[in-house]
């Protein structure tokens, strides 16, 4: 309710920022188009954008970037704004609204996460690009590997591709006879689990559900789905009787109590056990994580790495004919709708999201511009930065990336951390014997109705 009383507030903010714009916009809008053709030439006026972002220079490399975005458009200057230095992306979130309701200078924005891009998007804060995505002739569907649509219009282009995998223990798999797959099902993946297990580790360790948090394990043959892979459905409906999610339940259930593959759920939550330290104590064999690990596989000076390492794609469901689909994290890099610079903002996050994710060389790009001997050198800067670079198979690494494919993007709805809560609460009592697989469908489907409903 509170998340929802500073919203109003805030749109109410933005209205009034907005109105007293919009003159400016309108007149700005004739010359846009002539700008951006003559961007990066001697006789443009020179422009400095604002760019607010939650990260840091360690994790993104800005003073390099920024500075060949500028050499090749020297007519363009960028202010960055780091909203939060250690990387907090809620901080960062709360300063930029601030931001946005003092009226300051607005041109690029990064959110993080497409709940914090939807939201913003609702609010007004950010401008459409479709316009700008004709002129340039590209298909953003064809061109990232996100595809940031909205209600039919695009407001972001795709900056990092962060996708789901399978971490694998090689070591474990050699003694269990096994080879690092390919390709797979979420019953194989099941399988090499029960056959991993032994006295000394688990199979596989599930790091959730924990407090509304971590749903990403409570929907995992959901998620390998091209369309309606989350809780929620396109059309605003709960989601929670697709045979995906019911798979899910009682993979979940079946490894844990008949197969005693997965680390137990109460384990987990009583001894506040995380996924860093049982990968890399190796007390389970197989972890489904995001690619953000990327930049640890090799093992750090917190975690070193004393064994191989292999790289797993995320598992499909049985008879699927879309390979590859699995959940993704991404920034969305978008224009500021109050920007009276929107040419110039726009050719920055073009840049940015394609070769600028080249010379940043800190994650996988979601551009599929990016040939393989490029993609091969960023995958070789990220894993060079780590301890033991050379126990980690950087081939199955680069076949997983290059194959992963994002799901259709739904955008978040109201009551969605109440859903997760809610989803949260309903597998604990299915993962402590309280009620059955079938009860905890129905009370899913039922309660997250009622929170649609309400909202």
């Amino acid at each position: 309710m509170r998340k929802n009383i500073w919203l109003a507030c805030l749109v109410v903010l933005l209205a009034g920022i907005l109105v007293a714009c919009n003159s400016n916009d309108n007149e700005k809008a004739g010359t846009d188009t002539s700008e951006k053709k003559q961007a990066g030439s001697d006789n443009q006026e020179e422009v400095t954008i604002k760019f607010h972002t939650h990260g840091n220079e360690a994790s993104y490399n800005w003073s390099d970037t920024i500075a060949a975005f500028e050499e090749e458009y020297p007519n363009i200057k960028v202010d960055l704004v780091i909203l939060s230095e250690k990387g907090d992306t809620n901080e960062a979130l709360q300063k930029l609204d601030l931001e946005a309701a003092s009226g300051s200078q607005l041109d690029v924005l990064m959110f993080s996460d497409p709940a914090s891009y939807a939201e913003r998007v609702d609010l007004g804060m950010v401008a459409a690009i479709d316009e700008f995505i004709e002129e340039d002739g590209y298909s953003v569907e064809e061109d990232y590997k996100v595809n940031t649509i909205l209600n039919d219009h695009y407001y972001a282009l795709p900056g990092k591709f962060n996708p789901w995998y399978v971490l694998v223990n090689k070591d474990h798999l050699q003694e269990a006879g096994l080879e690092v797959p390919t390709e797979w099902t979420w019953d194989d993946f099941q399988d090499y689990a029960k056959k991993l297990t032994t006295d000394d580790h688990y199979g596989t360790f599930f790091h959730g559900p924990q407090n509304g948090g971590w749903m990403e394990y409570m929907s995992l043959a959901l998620a390998s789905k091209e369309e309606n892979s989350t809780f929620v459905k396109e059309n605003g409906e709960a989601n929670f009787d697709d045979p995906m999610f019911r798979k899910t339940l009682a993979m979940r259930v079946e490894m844990e109590k008949e197969d005693k593959s997965a680390t137990p759920y109460a384990d987990i939550l009583s001894q506040n056990l995380h996924y860093r330290n049982q990968w890399f104590n190796q007390d389970a064999s197989l972890l489904l994580i995001g690619s953000w690990m990327n930049t640890e596989l090799g093992g750090t000076d917190q975690f070193p790495l004393d064994f191989e390492v292999g790289v797993a794609p995320y598992p499909i469901n049985e008879g699927s004919d879309n390979n590859g689909f699995t959940p993704v994290t991404t920034d969305y890099m978008a224009v500021a709708e109050k920007s009276k610079q929107k040419e110039a903002a726009y050719t920055f996050i073009r840049w940015y999201t394609t070769e600028g994710q080249v010379v940043q060389g800190k994650n996988i790009p979601s551009w599929n511009g990016v040939d393989e001997t490029e993609f091969a050198d960023i995958v070789d800067t990220i894993l060079d930065d780590t301890v033991s670079p050379e126990k980690v198979d950087k081939e199955s690494l680069i076949n997983v990336l290059t194959n992963a494919k994002s799901s259709k993007l739904i955008p978040p709805v109201a009551g969605q951390a109440e859903i997760y809560q809610v989803v949260n609460d309903e597998y604990e009592k299915l993962i402590y014997g309280e009620q059955d697989l079938d009860k905890t469908i129905d009370e899913l489907q039922k309660k997250a109705t009622a929170i649609l409903e309400s909202n």
